[in-house]
């Protein structure tokens, strides 16, 4: 019996030591299916960022290493901890008086992953200005004064690029609509402000949206995380933090900073994209693909989703659908099978579809068209 035992524990011991690289397979995989993925588009790499959270450092929850970790988990390709520059409720019991101690510590933590990690602050003032994010700093502390027009002359000095932190949020905007002061107009003619956040944490705003096409700002959004992400967001179960995308040259700090300061950005959350027509468009035509598997009367399509959206098209061909109604969900990372009723036989033809879950303008739709060929 002892023998038999023995030789048991030792098979059960090769067995798991053999299918330990095929466990380690699964916990990667379940690992990275969290990561946010959309296609590169023509011309551009599409980073996913994320540009205001916070840390210990200010009045987050967390060491400045844990929102890098949480960053590779989801696929990031940039982030920029944006610890409030005058608001320190911990610096009795965690003294720094360099506020680059967050930027420095979460550099350290990214060294070579390949997360690109922007060194930022968060300028906390009341109405006016509100809060702003000042990325790509030479040194926060300089940014540390009284006179908060003075904090954006600096930022501009060092060459930052500023965008205002939820405008439409209630503890400042009581209405919760995002609304110019003089000072913010005087800000975005000097050049101060180049970007707005649309989306901010949980909240959306339809006016923050139409104060960036009107003032060319670079539309963003964040997560503001205060504590973990998968607490705020449930990830587990599906669910995501919202990111700017942002459409670079190449994945470098340099590259991005120039197309975010080229307005090349759009805003993904809650399944929902949001941007400028000539990045949004682009970024779905590239997510979705388009391939014929018949040629008949009805010709059998499918559609092959490479994004993580679950995009809502509605038809607006001039042909109706056999299989589905005018308006249905091409899903994440999957092929969905859509049969044309073109009523004869035809070489070629237009597919166009308003994508509903997608804004170019508030209450504005992108309408991608494609032509399908014979293989």
């Amino acid at each position: 019996m002892k023998t038999f035992l023995a030789k048991t524990t030792r098979l059960l011991a090769v067995a798991f030591v053999a299918a330990g690289p095929f466990f380690t397979q699964i916990a990667m995989a379940q690992e990275n299916s969290r990561a946010i993925e959309f296609p590169d588009i023509p011309g551009y790499k599409t980073l996913k960022c994320d540009l205001h959270m916070h840390t210990v450092f200010s009045d987050g929850s967390v060491w400045p290493n844990i929102r890098v970790q949480e960053a590779l988990r989801d696929g990031l390709d940039a982030i920029s901890i944006t610890d409030h520059l005058e608001y320190q409720p911990k610096i009795e019991d965690l003294p720094h008086p360099d506020r680059n101690s967050s930027y420095q510590l979460a550099s350290e933590a990214a060294k070579n992953t390949g997360l690109i990690v922007i060194n930022g602050a968060e300028i906390t003032r009341s109405m006016p200005p509100g809060h702003s994010n000042a990325l790509f700093l030479e040194d926060a502390n300089l940014l540390n004064v009284d006179d908060p027009m003075e904090a954006f002359k600096e930022a501009k000095k060092q060459d930052a690029f500023v965008f205002w932190n939820h405008p439409h949020w209630t503890a400042q905007q009581p209405n919760g609509v995002a609304t110019l002061t003089e000072m913010q107009i005087e800000l975005m003619e000097n050049g101060l402000i180049s970007g707005i956040e649309i989306y901010n944490h949980s909240t959306y705003s339809d006016e923050a949206l139409k104060i960036a096409m009107e003032h060319n700002l670079a539309v963003i959004g964040n997560s503001d995380i205060h504590g973990l992400i998968d607490w705020q967001y449930e990830e587990s179960k599906g669910a995501h933090r919202p990111v700017t995308l942002v459409f670079a040259s190449e994945k470098s700090k340099k590259a991005m900073k120039e197309a975010m300061e080229n307005r090349q950005t759009a805003v993904w959350f809650d399944n929902t994209l949001v941007g400028y027509a000539r990045f949004v468009g682009p970024l779905v035509e590239s997510s979705l693909e388009i391939v014929r598997q018949d040629k008949s009367q009805v010709q059998g399509i499918e559609i092959k989703n490479h994004s993580d959206a679950d995009f809502i098209l509605e038809n607006l061909s001039e042909y109706t659908l056999h299989n589905k109604a005018s308006v249905f969900v091409a899903k994440a990372h999957e092929t969905t099978i859509i049969q044309v009723k073109t009523l004869e036989v035809m070489d070629s033809f237009d597919l166009k579809f308003r994508v509903l879950n997608a804004f170019t303008a508030p209450d504005q739709h992108p309408e991608i068209t494609f032509t399908v060929s014979i293989n």
